[in-house]
């Protein structure tokens, strides 16, 4: 409880019951959140001033305490009541803009002993549980402010996560997303015939990424020792060059390479005809 011992020395001499004791703490606890005491009364005064310290009359009336307080940083202003009921003190704390209350009951026997009241090493019993119970009951504000926080944190921190998962699924190329289509152009093939549409695309993917199925297993690709007939450059008379894109699977529907004139010597004549040179 740094600080808290030198305010409780600074008004030691104020102090002559229990719930001075708990008033002092409180107003420490008020202190650590960001607030400063502006005076003493329901009614603000020309003497109001900022400070960590308790005003002279603060513990004027043993029954009836009430404290004003002043946002460090704003112009925020909470009224601080303490009323004495029995064993107990009541405390009721008032936002003067927006007249918002929240409140809290503190059984004196709990956090102080009261035949210590001039010893501060001794004076307060379990006085983490009484900051708790300041801070969570009598500020509430602020604790949903700070829960408000970590819960936007934590969504951000999620939607990260997930933009993180959607971009790894995307750059995998084994996998085929159902969510988002691919919207890519078709690839230009090189030569001077290009196709009305992509011809061979799916050859040209083993693994079919790209839609429809690919070949695993490529016959130009497989190993085995190739002609040097290449299909993209075309065949003469019969394909035109860039008619068949580049490593596209291809198969020959003619002879390849070659060109006869005059009539087709795989055609059979007809039954009869008399040909010398048959």
């Amino acid at each position: 409880m740094a600080g808290l011992e030198v305010l409780y020395t600074c008004v030691a001499g104020s102090i002559g019951c229990p719930q001075d004791a708990v008033v002092c703490f409180v107003h420490w606890e008020m202190i650590k959140n960001g607030y400063r005491c502006i005076g003493s009364g329901d009614e603000p005064r020309s003497s109001d001033k900022k400070s960590e310290l308790l005003p002279a009359d603060w513990s004027s009336n043993k029954e009836l305490y009430s404290l004003r307080y002043k946002a460090k940083d704003s112009d925020t202003q909470l009224l601080l009541k303490a009323i004495t009921v029995d064993s107990a003190l009541i405390f009721n704390l008032m936002n003067s803009s927006t007249q918002q209350v929240s409140d809290l009951t503190v059984n004196i026997s709990d956090h102080v002993n009261a035949d210590q009241l001039q010893t501060f090493d001794s004076v307060f019993k379990d006085a983490d549980s009484l900051s708790e119970k300041v801070k969570t009951q009598l500020l509430p504000s602020q604790g949903r402010q700070a829960g408000q926080k970590a819960e936007k944190k934590s969504q951000r921190e999620e939607e990260e996560e997930a933009a993180r998962r959607r971009r790894e699924e995307d750059s995998d190329p084994l996998r085929i997303s159902s969510r988002h289509p691919h919207q890519g152009t078709q690839p230009h093939w090189p030569g001077p015939m290009v196709p009305p549409f992509a011809a061979g695309g799916a050859d040209l993917d083993p693994f079919g990424s790209r839609g429809g199925g690919g070949m695993i297993v490529d016959p130009l690709r497989s190993g085995y020792p190739r002609s040097g007939f290449v299909p993209s450059s075309g065949i003469p008379d019969i394909l035109p060059p860039g008619a068949v894109p580049p490593g596209a699977r291809f198969d020959p529907f003619g002879p390849v390479g070659r060109h006869r004139p005059g009539p087709d010597p795989d055609h059979m004549p007809p039954p009869g005809y008399d040909d010398m040179f048959m």
